[in-house]
């Protein structure tokens, strides 16, 4: 035999996969039965029962992968539908948290409305009151004035802090009133004065109560801005805490 034909031992795979190859490409891709393997692995030395076994466990490595590959898209799937279902609730509770905080910063703003207009009703007595004092107390000149700036302060006030200071302004104005009109009797016994000491009186209780239900309006919307997870979206969209209006020293 010539050398020149014999075949290294370490091509004989590589030339037997392109003999295979190029069969397939003259002939065209085929498939053989179970007992063709069998008949050609009898020629190679294989016994059948190998042959046999190894063309089922193909089928259930090729059934495993089938079943991986299924069962992979399927919890692409499900977690697909979480992602999803998470979204969704996220964006609903989100939503629902900042109605929540709109609607309690609302309620703020609605109590301190009603604050001032009984502070804005007090006010509206002072003129009154001045009236009432150049009637009977006309020497009181430093009086009629204290009312004057009182009122006009309050009327001057834009912010919160502004108008609590106007209003400890004005009751301290008044008080100071009614401590000197106990020096005039003729004052005291006037009716116009009486009727005033009942609208003053009227207006400081509507005002304290009035006081008390914003500051409970506060404490519960202040309460939501400190809560988690609800501080996350109150520092998310801005919400500010307010503040709450104290009770005069007097």
């Amino acid at each position: 035999m010539n050398s020149d034909n014999i075949i290294p031992e370490e091509l004989v795979p590589i030339v037997l996969e392109k003999a295979g190859q190029l069969y397939l490409q003259q002939t065209g891709p085929q498939g053989y039965s179970l007992e063709q393997l069998m008949d050609a692995g009898s020629e190679a030395q294989i016994p059948p029962e190998m042959i046999q076994q190894a063309y089922q466990q193909l089928q259930q490595d090729q059934a495993a992968a089938k079943q991986r590959q299924a069962t992979r898209r399927q919890q692409l799937k499900i977690g697909g539908a979480i992602a999803t279902t998470i979204t969704v609730l996220g964006a609903l509770w989100f939503g629902g948290t900042y109605n929540h905080l709109n609607a309690a910063k609302s309620t703020v703003e609605g109590k301190w409305a009603q604050v001032e207009n009984q502070l804005q009703r007090r006010a509206d007595l002072i003129p009154q009151l001045t009236q009432v004092a150049q009637s009977y107390a006309s020497t009181e000149k430093a009086m009629i004035q204290e009312l004057t700036r009182a009122q006009a302060a309050f009327s001057q006030a834009e912010t919160m802090a502004q108008q609590a200071a106007a209003n400890q302004t004005m009751q301290d104005a008044i008080a100071n009133f009614q401590t000197l009109a106990a020096r005039y009797p003729s004052l005291q016994s006037s009716q116009l004065f009486i009727n005033l000491q009942y609208e003053i009186a009227g207006t400081e209780n509507r005002i304290a109560t009035e006081r008390m239900r914003y500051n409970q309006a506060v404490q519960a919307y202040n309460q939501s801005l400190q809560a988690f997870p609800t501080a996350l979206v109150a520092q998310t969209m801005d919400f500010k805490s307010h503040p709450y209006f104290q009770r005069s020293s007097n």
